[in-house]
């Protein structure tokens, strides 16, 4: 079997031996009930709508898609994005920043940068979410609608 398919599990593995748990890492912290998902910040794993995703998007937030690259190929992509798939992403947020640069075109975000995650319909933006927060990122959120909520609004950007 090719390496393709395992990615998610190495990712779901890394999830588990970081946060204690499946779900831990990502679940909100105390407060976060009435926490507003506007504002991105650790104390509320929130997810943002399409319209606040748009808003977010005018301002200098750091989108990353975590579908894989032949989803992207396939079906488009939220514009201003940048792909890196579930599998690649731990190792992805902890590289060099030069090396970042080089693999992905873009400016590696740092720990206090605000980053929204998104995928096909949230199951994995959340996991990236959760990723994220247990390498110290302290503004993230995942627009949990993801792609297929996106293209309900307007077509999507080709690769």
């Amino acid at each position: 079997m090719g390496t393709g398919g395992w990615g998610w599990w190495r990712a779901a593995r890394t999830l588990r031996a970081a946060s204690g748990g499946w779900w831990r890492a990502a679940a909100p912290g105390p407060g976060a009930a009435g926490a507003s998902s506007r504002g991105l910040c650790a104390g509320g794993a929130s997810s943002l709508s399409y319209r606040e995703l748009k808003d977010l998007k005018k301002t200098n937030v750091f989108h990353i898609d975590v579908r894989e690259r032949w989803e992207i190929d396939k079906f488009g992509k939220i514009p201003a994005s940048v792909n890196i798939p579930l599998g690649e992403l731990v190792e992805a947020l902890q590289m060099d920043p030069a090396e970042f640069k080089e693999q992905y075109n873009q400016k590696m975000p740092s720990k206090s940068d605000p980053v929204v995650f998104s995928c096909l319909a949230g199951t994995r933006s959340k996991q990236a979410l959760a990723f994220a927060m247990s390498l110290g990122f302290s503004r993230v959120q995942q627009y949990a609608g993801g792609f297929e909520d996106w293209v309900k609004h307007e077509p999507p950007e080709e690769k």
